[in-house]
């Protein structure tokens, strides 16, 4: 796993152990539900990370006793909860607003977490994203002038499809997003799952709809 995807991954871990503790099964839902608009999160990645947590001391586990009574004979389920070190640790990556924290998948978990971060760092995080989104914005245009002529009407409307959707979300941050979640009233932890996913399955519905009315119309053109 690369330093910038386990950080990442560290950060979600520990922002989600924040609000309460949680066994590995559970931990892992919570991930692909507040994260699965970005990215999913298996087996695979997160006990090593899990580990690693528990090597550096940010989180602790334990059996809890009405567990470790109903399950006698068996292995029980431990739970994983942050430490002081954790939460001092988790707030250093809050306060990260770097551009780690403007890309793709960066981006993401940051904002699921808007509510545990202070609002001068959500607004250069926030400023950053549309800074970066801008920049692809103007690279997007560039490739379409200079290639116009030579590509097919699908591969251009691909690339179309593409600056519309970065241009999309450009206008959000502009929008009342910016100023609410940078400067007056911050997402709340408990809101951050639907904060995250409404976003995400906003672009993806929006996609899914273009796709089906391309294909109508190319259905009304060639049928």
């Amino acid at each position: 796993m690369s330093s910038q995807r386990s950080g990442v991954l560290e950060l979600a871990v520990l922002g989600l152990l924040h609000e309460t503790p949680m066994h590995g099964y559970e931990l892992r839902k919570r991930l692909n539900s507040v994260l699965g608009a970005f990215r999913a999160f298996g087996y695979g990645s997160l006990y090593p990370c899990l580990k690693e947590l528990l090597r550096q001391g940010l989180i602790a586990e334990e059996v809890p006793p009405a567990a470790a009574k109903s399950l006698a004979g068996r292995r029980s389920k431990i739970v994983y909860r942050l430490t002081a070190e954790g939460k001092e640790r988790l707030q250093d990556l809050l306060g990260q607003a770097g551009p780690a924290a403007w890309e793709d998948d960066g981006f993401g978990v940051h904002f699921a977490f808007f509510g545990l971060t202070r609002a001068d760092i959500r607004m250069r995080i926030l400023e950053g994203r549309r800074s970066r989104l801008e920049e692809r914005v103007d690279a997007f245009r560039a490739a379409m002038s200079r290639t116009r002529e030579r590509l097919d009407s699908y591969t251009l409307e691909l690339q179309r499809h593409g600056l519309e959707s970065v241009e999309r979300e450009v206008r959000w941050l502009n929008g009342k997003r910016l100023r609410r979640h940078g400067r007056l009233t911050p997402t709340r932890p408990a809101d951050a799952d639907t904060a995250l996913q409404t976003h995400g399955a906003a672009n993806t519905k929006r996609s899914s709809r273009r796709a089906e009315d391309k294909e109508q119309s190319e259905w009304v053109r060639y049928g």
